[in-house]
């Protein structure tokens, strides 16, 4: 792995800091989160819809 300035590894540490207290909030509050697996957006979360509607404005969910 390639060796990051420290400026550049503080950046990166708060920016994981930053989405894992995001995801943790929305999980507390019973939001589904949108994050990227495999080349693609996944919906997760115990409220996730079942699909994305790709042809929808902003992507939504079908209902």
């Amino acid at each position: 792995m390639t060796q990051l300035s420290p400026d550049t590894q503080e950046m990166l540490d708060s920016l994981r800091a930053a989405v894992s207290e995001t995801l943790e909030r929305k999980q507390r509050l019973g939001h589904y989160a949108v994050i990227w697996e495999d080349d693609k957006p996944m919906l997760v979360g115990e409220d996730a819809p079942d699909q994305i509607d790709r042809h929808s404005p902003g992507g939504q969910a079908p209902d």
